[in-house]
């Protein structure tokens, strides 16, 4: 059975190849800005159009033969299961895509921090203060951007850290495990009640600009 273990200094290298892909696209799926504005274009407002896009995309990660084909496209840094690169290349273009929508741009680097905070199940204060960046008053994107590149480097590499205790121990993960396919089912810890998590938080950041 194929059961890779991926460490942690290996982590981010997937997620960041895996948000490069939400954001510019793999043939044979929109990239985010192209998803947002379908939507966009056919429900109007931005709040509704989210919601709408949440549903299809909570849906793409229970269908095994969609994320294989998919996951075949995508070439990570380490050898990991198409499903499982699948999953996670859904989720972040929905969360891109989420903040398309809210008016930012997924380029920027604190969105994409923000985005692998969704991911990894965490909050931003959190893992804020983990890294000695502490705020005074409720946090907004405005301060994010005010937080110099190397310690928001600093912070990803935190969240990507809490991402790994979320499915693992002692610094590693076990990809093997992490998307189990059963009767054509998704399962597992990246499974659809996870996105449903992912895109309430998503929605919170990007829509209601509540960054807790």
């Amino acid at each position: 059975m194929y059961k890779p273990e991926i460490a942690q200094d290996q982590i981010m290298s997937i997620l960041d190849t895996c948000y490069n892909a939400a954001i510019n696209g793999i043939p044979g799926s929109e990239n985010c800005n192209v998803l947002a504005q379908q939507y966009l274009n056919k429900y109007g407002a931005p709040e509704l159009a989210a919601k709408k896009m949440f549903t299809a995309q909570v849906a793409k990660c229970t269908t095994s033969g969609f994320l294989t084909s998919l996951g075949g496209l995508i070439t990570l840094p380490v050898a990991v299961p198409a499903n499982v690169a699948s999953v996670l290349y859904i989720q972040l273009r929905m969360i891109a895509a989420t903040a398309v929508l809210g008016g930012y741009d997924p380029h920027d680097d604190e969105v994409q921090t923000l985005a692998y905070v969704c991911l990894a199940g965490t909050s931003v204060g959190d893992v804020c203060k983990s890294t000695g960046v502490q705020f005074a008053n409720k946090i907004t994107l405005a301060m994010l951007k005010k937080i110099p590149g190397t310690t928001l480097t600093k912070i990803n590499q935190k969240v990507g850290f809490r991402f790994i205790t979320k499915f693992g121990s002692k610094g590693l993960i076990n990809l093997g495990k992490m998307v189990p396919v059963v009767g054509g089912i998704v399962g597992g810890s990246l499974d659809l009640a996870t996105t449903k998590i992912i895109a309430k938080q998503a929605y919170k950041y990007f829509i209601c600009n509540d960054i807790t």
